[in-house]
């Protein structure tokens, strides 16, 4: 947060109101409009979002215009070309790409939880045989929580993290499935 602000004068003899401003790491600053409708009973129209800030984001970075994108501040282009699948998801869990002895208990933490419970088998058979791929794959995402509710807790670290390493360990094998 910065000490700029933004104020917003009306024609019609309303009060002016003002909005403080606020900086992103990355791109322009923006005007914190949320307490716009509270003390006006008015909205913003931006149909498309051409120009709102739709969230604040430690892990992506999105300019269409520049044809930007950033993870956690490296190109999607570089990401793609440098990395692999779990060195992108280690950086987006951790907030920095892993050294060789980062990556190693990585992928062996993530290795340990590939297998998925037998009977997850029985929801495939549970869905046309022409059912959009993605469909199912997010019908079965979903059921993992029936079957890991131990840590359901996203407000805890640790929970947070373990349903992180399982879901990325396991999104794989149930694709294949």
């Amino acid at each position: 947060m910065t000490d700029r602000t933004a104020t917003l004068n009306f024609s019609d003899d309303s009060s002016a109101i003002t909005f403080p401003m606020l900086q992103g790491t990355i791109g322009p600053e923006v005007i914190d409009i949320r307490p716009l409708y509270a003390k006006t009973g008015r909205f913003t129209y931006d149909p498309g979002f051409m120009s709102t800030a739709a969230c604040v984001s430690k892990i992506t970075y999105i300019d269409g215009d520049k044809g930007e994108l950033l993870y956690r501040g490296y190109p999607i282009e570089q990401l793609a070309v440098n990395c692999d699948f779990l060195e992108v998801c280690y950086l987006l869990l951790q907030g920095e790409l892993p050294d060789a002895t980062e990556k190693s208990e990585f992928v062996r933490n993530v290795t340990q939880h590939t297998m998925v419970h037998e009977q997850m088998s029985q929801f495939f058979r549970g869905f046309r045989r022409d059912s959009h791929p993605m469909a199912m794959l997010v019908g079965v995402v979903g059921s993992l929580s029936a079957f890991y509710h131990d840590s359901l807790d996203i407000t805890d670290p640790h929970h947070r993290h373990v349903s992180a390493i399982r879901l990325i360990a396991k999104l794989p094998t149930l694709v294949a499935m």
